[in-house]
């Protein structure tokens, strides 16, 4: 067989996997919604606790024809995107610098590792307060969300690289800042993009969390307000938005990890 021949062969067989893999992992929720919208049309289950998967696909399609979908969308994914890159990216420097340094693990660890334990609910009334009801309060709590996954995932990639290898480095002259950018960051890459990972899913939570602190636009806000008035299906369809909005972002992540990470020769199932 020619190399040509055998290139597409091996293109057919991974276009087989991975329809093989999207096809296993759509088998539990075709099940779940063709059961759901049976069980909904014949009654057995409550239509105003769990609307029909066709009651909540029309639900969507009316708020996107009326654009509010749109505008909640566009409002929720700057709020997510702004307090995950503030708080993701000091996050980050930190647990560099506080896996770098000892001194300065001793000085920051105990007082960060103190504050992550302070739950996103507990604190939302304080920011409230500091902050008032607009959007600074609502990033800043969503920052704090994606702040510790970053921080302690880049603390133990950095304390994880084999030792040996700093040895090594010093050995061939590397200075400070070279050892850092070749040596700790590609050795530490794997934790940190676990811990980007991570932030994102974190993000879209403190993401809800915020939008119920007055706000008057947003995914999290159109579920409150469809809640009051007893409009499930927008519930749902809100629901619905952050799960997808959340597999995206995580995809995303995925991706750069299988370009970034390809030297790693790591167990992948069976």
């Amino acid at each position: 067989m020619s190399q040509q021949g055998q290139l597409v062969g091996v293109d057919q067989q991974r276009y087989k996997q991975r329809l093989n893999r999207v096809l296993l992992g759509a088998l539990v929720p075709i099940f779940v919604l063709l059961s759901w919208q049976i069980l909904g049309h014949l009654g057995v289950i409550s239509s105003l606790l769990f609307p029909t998967p066709l009651r909540i696909i029309n639900a969507g399609i009316q708020l996107i024809q009326t654009g509010e979908l749109y505008d909640n969308i566009r409002v929720s994914v700057v709020r997510a995107l702004s307090g995950f890159l503030l708080g993701g990216s000091l996050g980050l420097a930190f647990g560099i610098l506080v896996g770098l340094f000892r001194r300065t693990e001793k000085a920051l660890d105990p007082t960060v590792q103190m504050l992550r334990m302070v739950p996103h609910l507990a604190i939302a009334p304080l920011f409230i307060l500091w902050f008032g009801i607009g959007e600074t309060a609502k990033v800043l709590l969503i920052a704090k969300g994606a702040f510790f996954p970053l921080y302690i995932n880049a603390f133990l990639g950095i304390r994880g690289v084999d030792n040996k290898l700093f040895d090594v480095t010093r050995v061939l002259g590397f200075s400070k800042w070279k050892q850092i950018i070749r040596l700790t960051i590609p050795g530490a890459l794997p934790h940190i993009l676990l811990g980007v990972r991570i932030s994102l899913g974190v993000s879209w939570l403190g993401l809800v969390v915020a939008e119920l602190m007055g706000s008057t636009a947003g995914i999290g806000y159109m579920m409150s307000d469809a809640r009051q008035f007893s409009k499930t299906p927008v519930v749902f369809v809100g629901i619905l938005i952050f799960a997808v909005f959340g597999i995206v972002a995580d995809s995303a992540v995925r991706l750069l990890e299988r370009k970034w990470l390809s030297w790693q020769d790591s167990y992948k199932g069976q």
